[in-house]
């Protein structure tokens, strides 16, 4: 069976690579201390690295999935078809269940099916080769549609401005360029001086660990601040505006994302300060009508409790660890995506950007 090659945005920052059919990840939880490559060549594995981080932000873990199904597919010995997608639909099962916020996650892996179900009558070798191609093509296209969702976000962000930013929505959590850090890559690369606030974004750090390190490395200005300095920020006219990514947007245009964005957003609301939030369409979940029918994510108390080995809390304190919250739509400014901007009306206008990219 022929294997294709994919290395993302070649020279810049990736969170995989895929050669010789087998999909290397970049351990984000040794970041930024280590750089250390993984390697995944079954869907056991691939769905293990989703529910422990290794890989995380909601476009990066679609591609995963999508990598998942395929090494699925390919250790999968049935040869009629009934057979084949028993197991098949069982590998994606595994897989979904792995992170349930994410909505790209589910969408990825509900592409890898569609393919299945639309080829049913091709011998199953076909079928495992179209879905590596298929596997690529999602990864392919998530760096055309941050570069998209970048250009038309960039007009918002002011020269000069000082933007704050919450969790990683660069190019780690993505393809290879980003969607909240998309969008202030392409308002540096039009020239204008942008500066950024990360919050270290509790209790994975995503922002110290991760935002830090790719602003760092693309040579913009960043300051690393801690999650409850925000508001005396804003109080004292040091932040312009606010981007964030989404791993989930309702019907409506609530919007799941990392646990701490709903306070951000209301103490932009405070200050009259934008709050932006940048996604793909494959973000949005026309299916739910509102941010109360997402589901999110609570994760185990040792993330809280914990840094590394070492104990922040006493034993045997009772905690919770939600990993999202829900900002509601009222206080967002504006949803960029790669066909365009959301504003005011967000039903209508959310369902027409979806229609758009079908």
């Amino acid at each position: 069976m022929a294997s294709c090659d994919f290395f993302p945005d070649a020279g810049g920052i990736r969170p995989y690579r895929y050669r010789d059919g087998v999909l290397h990840l970049l351990d984000q939880r040794l970041l930024p201390t280590e750089e250390v490559w993984l390697e995944y060549r079954d869907c056991q594995g691939v769905a293990e690295a989703i529910r422990t981080m290794v890989v995380r932000g909601a476009p990066a873990i679609g591609i995963a999935a999508a990598f998942g199904a395929w090494f699925a597919a390919r250790d999968i010995q049935a040869e009629n078809f009934d057979g084949f997608w028993r197991e098949f639909e069982q590998a994606c099962a595994t897989l979904a269940a792995t992170r349930p916020t994410a909505v790209n996650l589910c969408w990825a892996l509900e592409r890898m099916k569609s393919l299945v179900r639309a080829n049913a009558l091709q011998p199953t070798v076909n079928l495992k080769i179209a879905l590596e191609y298929e596997a690529l093509a999602i990864a392919e296209e998530d760096l055309r549609i941050n570069r998209a969702l970048g250009r038309h976000g960039e007009p918002l962000l002011a020269d000069g401005a000082r933007i704050l930013t919450h969790c990683n929505a660069g190019a780690l959590a993505t393809g290879g360029y980003g969607t909240a850090l998309g969008v202030i890559r392409a308002a540096v690369s039009a020239g204008k001086q942008i500066s950024v606030y990360a919050d270290e974004t509790r209790p994975w750090l995503q922002g110290a660990r991760l935002t830090a390190w790719e602003l760092q490395r693309d040579g913009i200005p960043v300051t690393l601040i801690c999650d409850n300095m925000a508001g005396w920020l804003m109080a004292k006219g040091e932040i312009d505006g606010v981007i964030v990514g989404a791993d989930r947007i309702a019907a409506n245009g609530d919007t799941a994302n990392k646990i701490g964005t709903y306070s951000v957003a209301v103490l932009a609301k405070e200050h009259g300060i934008p709050f932006y939030v940048a996604a793909p369409i494959s973000t949005i979940d026309l299916t739910l009508a509102d941010g109360s029918l997402i589901p999110i994510e609570e994760r185990g108390e040792r993330e809280v409790t914990h840094s590394g080995e070492r104990r922040l809390a006493p034993e045997g304190v009772a905690v919770r660890n939600p990993a999202f919250d829900v900002t509601p739509a009222r206080l967002i400014s504006a949803i960029i995506t790669e066909h365009g901007l959301a504003r005011g009306d967000y039903r209508t206008r959310l369902a027409e950007l979806v229609a758009k990219g079908r």
